[in-house]
């Protein structure tokens, strides 16, 4: 789920480039890639099924349950994925069908079946929030790991947990809403602990992970936490029915299938 730097597979470094030193980015920024696509290799999956439950807690502590199921199939940064609210009632059939590219931001349609129409998600519409729920349209999409720049800022405990705290800035400064991220990546696990995202100097969405559970043998994230820091409410994301490399077909992920269901 996650918004987000998303999987690529970790590259050997030659025996030549041991020798070019000097060409070479600095070693906090090898580091840092290094990290990145490490964690990111940790979590790859053909295809991917969850059962969620989000509980939206507005700023006055009203809380609101929604359910969604999500599916995911393809290779990092190119995959396929269809958000499908199931409940409450008025919301029930809605979906999101996002195509990954690795060398821009996704495309997306949301279908809505109460008035039987798709409409194509504008890139100036990608920060907006994802039915009444605190991630936003970007939030919801995979990136490639090459889409980003990378900077380690030290190390620090985050939940008790030591973590190495990454800088990523997208190459493209119109591929997203977020200006730069911080990314707590656990020492232990590589799985990612925390995410701030930042517009310019503030923070406008923290994302927090926790109740890890080995699945598959894949370091997952139970309970997402995304806070809103401007609005002052928060989104916790419970994962259920979990299963990676379930056999999906690529005729799931259209428009025409995603108005059928």
């Amino acid at each position: 789920m996650s918004h987000v730097p998303r999987p690529m597979p970790l590259l050997a470094a030659s025996v030549v480039a041991c020798l070019l030193t000097a060409a070479a980015p600095p070693a906090a920024a090898q580091d840092a890639r290094a990290i990145m696509a490490e964690a990111q290799k940790r979590v790859e999956a053909a295809s991917q099924h969850y059962e969620g439950l989000l509980q939206v807690i507005d700023a006055k502590g009203k809380i609101t349950d929604k359910r969604w199921t999500f599916d995911r199939l393809g290779s990092a940064g190119r995959s396929k994925s269809v958000l499908r609210f199931t409940a409450p009632a008025e919301v029930k059939g809605v979906a999101l069908l996002i195509l990954n590219n690795p060398e821009r931001a996704s495309d997306q349609w949301m279908w809505t079946p109460a008035i039987q129409r798709e409409r194509r998600i504008a890139f100036q519409d990608r920060s907006t929030r994802f039915f009444g729920t605190d991630f936003s349209f970007e939030d919801l999409e995979e990136r490639d790991v090459e889409q980003f720049d990378y900077t380690l800022e030290g190390e620090e405990e985050m939940a008790g947990v030591p973590c190495w705290k990454v800088a990523s800035k997208p190459r493209t400064k119109k591929s997203s809403q977020y200006t730069s991220s911080l990314v707590w990546v656990r020492k232990d696990t590589y799985a990612y602990q925390q995410i701030e995202n930042f517009i310019r100097n503030d923070v406008v969405r923290r994302l927090k992970y926790s109740r890890f559970e080995q699945v598959q043998g894949i370091w997952t994230a139970r309970l997402l936490d995304m806070h809103d820091i401007r609005r002052n409410s928060r989104t916790l994301l419970t994962i259920d029915q979990l299963q990676y490399n379930v056999p999906m077909r690529d005729g799931m992920f259209t428009l025409q299938a995603i108005r059928r269901e």
